[in-house]
């Protein structure tokens, strides 16, 4: 596949984004796209089976927006009580990933879901370290990555 739709696609996301539909914004958006598309150009080698990839990249998209409109509501919520109960905490994840650009992903999600920062990977690359706000359940929390964020990015780019 071509990285020219790829990339418009992504200076269109970039506008609706943004929502400045200027000049220098659509040639921000250009750069941005061409950087991003510079970053995952080895994930997008594989043309003939890029587009068996596309439902499941959309699949991983969609969790990834319920996931954070889901966090969203619990944090607002956990804000809004008079009493705070929280059991802050950072707990270790084992990961089944094994790439570079998969580890970073997951790790990226999880810190852009509120709640939930990404804190370290082990030198090894088989443990995530992950600070929660409540570690309550922290085999529950495991398992939600688990069949949730990781599970997503295997189906999406593992071939």
């Amino acid at each position: 596949m071509s990285r020219y739709p790829l990339g418009a696609l992504f200076v269109v996301v970039w506008l609706a984004i943004s929502g400045s539909f200027t000049i220098p914004n659509m040639l921000l958006g250009v750069l941005v796209a061409a950087l991003s598309l510079a970053l995952v150009r080895g994930q997008l080698k594989d043309t003939q089976t890029y587009w068996r990839r596309v439902p499941a990249i959309l699949a991983l998209a969609l969790l990834f927006f319920k996931e954070l409109a889901l966090s969203a509501w619990t944090v607002a919520l956990l804000v809004i009580k008079p009493k705070i109960m929280l059991k802050p905490g950072i707990f270790a994840y084992p990961l089944r990933l094994t790439s570079d650009f998969e580890i970073t992903l997951l790790a990226n999600l999880i810190t852009l879901t509120p709640g939930t920062l990404s804190v370290d990977v082990s030198e090894d690359r088989a443990i995530l370290y992950v600070h929660a706000l409540d570690c309550s359940d922290i085999a529950a929390t495991k398992r939600s990555i688990a069949q949730g964020f990781e599970r997503k990015i295997m189906e999406a780019f593992r071939k």
